[in-house]
Parts: C-alpha cells; sequence; structure tokens
C-alpha cells in the first residue's frame, strides 16, 4: 500500500480561509460537531457515511456510501478543498488514494500507524515517550511465556481495531490463557500482550499540530471509565503540577514527532510510583476532549479546523472547572426528562450543566448518544451534581 506521511503536510503553503469546503471521512459524532464548529467559522463541510441522516449529516452535506467506495471518495475529493477524517478506521488504501487527488494533510502514514497498536507503540517509542511493556504474541505458546513474564493480570489485546474494550482480554490467571488466545485470535489479526500497569489516574492531553508546525496542547483531564467506558473526564485534572505539564510535554513530543496535522489523542497511565506510560493515541478530535467545548477559550474542534486549515491556533486556556458526563443509550430518557423541568440541583450546586445530543436514530444501550459538560467552581461541585441525579445510575 502506498503510504503518505508528515512530509506531504508542505505541499500547501497558503492557508485554506473561511468559505473553503471540508470534506470528512466518517460522518459520526465527531464529525457533527467539527461541522457545527467549522460552520460557525464560515467553512462549509461535506461527510462521507455509509448510514443515512448520519449525525453529521444532519448538518453538513452528506454522501452515503461505503468507508472504502473509491468512486464515493472520488465525488468528496471533488468537492472539497481539504479532507479529514474523524475516526481512524477509516481506510486507510482510501486515505492513501485521495492524496494523490485532493489535499490530506493528515496524510494516511498516521491512520496507517494508528490503526495497528504494535506499529503504534514502535512509533511513540521512536519518539522518545515510555508505554507499558508489551510483547508481539503469534502462538498460545508465546502467550503463556509473556504471561510468565508479565504476570497477571496481563492484558491481551487484538492489534487492529476493538474500541470501548471491544477486542481485549484481562487475563487474570494462567488457566484463562488458551481460551483468551483462541478467543481473540478469531479476528485474524496480529495480537499483542501488554503488561498490566498499576495506575493512579488514567489521562488523556489532546495536543494540536497545525500544518505551519504550530503545537498546542489542552490541559490534561483525568478519565473514569466504568466498563471499558469512558463516564467522566474531569479537568482540572486531580494530580499534581509537574504531572500535567509533563503529560502536554509528552502529547507535544508525540505530536511533532508523528508529524501530525490537525489532533491527537495521547491517552495516558500516571502512577505515583512509576510515573506517566502512554496507552494509545487516536489521530483526531477525542471524547475525553469534549469538555473544551465549553470550558476552554476554543474548542478541540474549531482548533482541529484551524490545524488542517494552516490557520493560527487558537488559546487552549481553561476558562472554568468542569466535568464531561457521557450520554449512553440508558441514559437519554431519563436526561430528556430532567432537560423539560427546572434543574434545581444545577442552581443548588451552582453548576451549568450543557447537554449535547448527537442526533442518532436509536437509543442503544451502552451506545454513545451524547455528553453533558458540567461547568462548576470546582470540580467536587460537578461530580456532587452528577453523583445527586438519578442519569447515570440507570
Amino acid at each position: 500500500m502506498k503510504r503518505g506521511g508528515a512530509n506531504r503536510v508542505s505541499e500547501r503553503t497558503t492557508p485554506l480561509l473561511p468559505g473553503s469546503t471540508i470534506g470528512i471521512l466518517g460522518g459520526g459524532q465527531l464529525g457533527r460537531m467539527m461541522a457545527i464548529a467549522g460552520s460557525n467559522m464560515g467553512y462549509r463541510f461535506i461527510a462521507l457515511d455509509p448510514t443515512e441522516d448520519a449525525p453529521c449529516g444532519q448538518v453538513a452535506d452528506q454522501i452515503v456510501a461505503a468507508y472504502n467506495d473509491r468512486e464515493a471518495a472520488r465525488e468528496l475529493a471533488r468537492r472539497s478543498d481539504v479532507i479529514t477524517y474523524e475516526f481512524e478506521n477509516v481506510d486507510a488504501g482510501v486515505a492513501a488514494m485521495l492524496m494523490d487527488e485532493s489535499y490530506v494533510p493528515q496524510g494516511s502514514e498516521l491512520l496507517y500507524t494508528t490503526q495497528h497498536r504494535l506499529r503504534e507503540k514502535r512509533a511513540i517509542e521512536a519518539s522518545g515517550v515510555r508505554v507499558a511493556p508489551y510483547r508481539e504474541i503469534r502462538s498460545a505458546d508465546e502467550l503463556r511465556e509473556a504471561v510468565a513474564a508479565f504476570g497477571t493480570p496481563s492484558v491481551l489485546k487484538t492489534a487492529t481495531g476493538g474500541y470501548d474494550g471491544k477486542g481485549q482480554w484481562v487475563i487474570k490467571s494462567e488457566s484463562e490463557i488458551d481460551e483468551a488466545y483462541e478467543t481473540l485470535a478469531k479476528a485474524g489479526t496480529e495480537l499483542v500482550l501488554e503488561q498490566f500497569i498499576k495506575f493512579d489516574k488514567e489521562l488523556s492531553v489532546i495536543a494540536a499540530r497545525s500544518t505551519t508546525g504550530e503545537i498546542k496542547t489542552f490541559p490534561a483531564a483525568e478519565n473514569i471509565h466504568v466498563e471499558n467506558i469512558l463516564h467522566l473526564s474531569i479537568v482540572p485534572a486531580r494530580i499534581p503540577e509537574d504531572i500535567q505539564r509533563e503529560a502536554e510535554q509528552l502529547a507535544a513530543r508525540i505530536a511533532e514527532g508523528l508529524g501530525v496535522a490537525g489532533l491527537i489523542a495521547v491517552e495516558l497511565f500516571w502512577s505515583e510510583q512509576d510515573g506517566l506510560y502512554v496507552n494509545e493515541l487516536a489521530p483526531r478530535p477525542h471524547n475525553s476532549g469534549h469538555y473544551t467545548m465549553e470550558a476552554c477559550r476554543t474548542s478541540q474542534f474549531e482548533q482541529h479546523v484551524r490545524a488542517i486549515c494552516g490557520l493560527p491556533l487558537g488559546d487552549t486556556s481553561l476558562l472554568t472547572p468542569v466535568v464531561m458526563v457521557n450520554v449512553l443509550g440508558q441514559h437519554v430518557e431519563p436526561l430528556l426528562e430532567r432537560m423539560a423541568k427546572p434543574d434545581e440541583a444545577a442552581a443548588r450546586h451552582g453548576v451549568a450543566p450543557k447537554v449535547h445530543l448527537y442526533g442518532k436514530k436509536d437509543a442503544v444501550h451502552k451506545r454513545k448518544m451524547g455528553h453533558v459538560n458540567v461547568l462548576a467552581e470546582n470540580t467536587d461541585k460537578a461530580l456532587q451534581y452528577i453523583e445527586e441525579t438519578s442519569i447515570w445510575k440507570v
């Protein structure tokens, strides 16, 4: 497969100004919020997505076609001045083809790297940043040897695919080794075993790198997952200031090392005893960056548009403490019920809940349907409000 890379970013030397059309590979909620932010700046948007009336298609033009439909991708290229993607499982071959026919500042190399956990880990290490110890696994015997070396628990993952806890198995005892291997090997891709890091906090930092090379980072978020799905992002993160600075510096180093154009989300583990480890990357706007929509001077979505269009990056300063809480399918009905009445709990705690729903047709259990940014004087008040409501106890 022909792959592009960071060196292709320099193909355009002048900024793309408002009035230009931005094409998005993918029409989900990230594309939707990107289009809303960019439309406010004066850009036009068109998305390619196989789902009719996709979330992004409700606020922008949409081509309804499969992601690997090359003729549809060519139509997207014809109608766009620049092309970006809103999730990393877009066909990298299509992205590479588009580089020959359109302007794709993110290139296909970053997709190629981040779509595969082994390639991603090696790229992170090449940037001089630490990841959790890992091994490539090609047989049950290799898995047995690696588990013996790393101990239990250890985490077996597919090298490609998988999100929100899918495509992985936490091996808690040697008796699980054969079943774990046989189950994940069915995916037909390489496997990787990671040593389990006994972390104190899960963190993430959104870094932006413009086509001009300018880099800015957003404040680190402290993330709490429930059943492997992000539940809360707490900002400011409840970590020492020097760890906050270090996390942001690591994210900037990765953005520079990988030649990012646009955003990259850097997910980290922090152990008070062992320090920071990078867990995973996502070369796009990220769920844990949704707090920026009201809580920062510039949202992650506006920043992504600025970065791929070559505009100066916006100020990432935090305006207010905030807790972002995800709205899953089972939370939609109680949330709508609360929205129809005066929110006495919000008034009592002095918080301002900002609701974002994505326009998905069916409220499926455990599917991300929206999020709420709870703005507050401090994160304790926001967390108390979230705990008091009945929405997230469903």
